[in-house]
């Protein structure tokens, strides 16, 4: 999977780490502006400075088009952060 995006069934999922909490949650915001932007809405946990995305579309309860393109534009953000 390309960037580290692992792919089990009918999910990618990524886990971030960061410095900080403080790091992390400026992070989920990030990922949480993209996001809205698509209306497309990945889950989202965080543990300290830890932060693992899930990304499936739900109606189809699958992986689609959609999921690859958030993810790239999640990796994206990552970068330039």
């Amino acid at each position: 999977m390309q960037n580290n995006w692992e792919q089990i069934p009918g999910k990618l999922v990524k886990t971030f780490q960061f410095k900080d909490f403080e790091e992390a949650l400026k992070f989920i915001n990030s990922v949480g502006q993209i996001a809205e932007s698509m209306n497309h809405h990945p889950k989202i946990v965080n543990l300290y400075n830890t932060v693992t995305i899930e990304l499936w579309t739900h109606d189809q309860n699958a992986i689609t088009d959609m999921d690859f393109k958030l993810a790239d534009e999640i990796d994206r953000r990552i970068t330039i952060s």
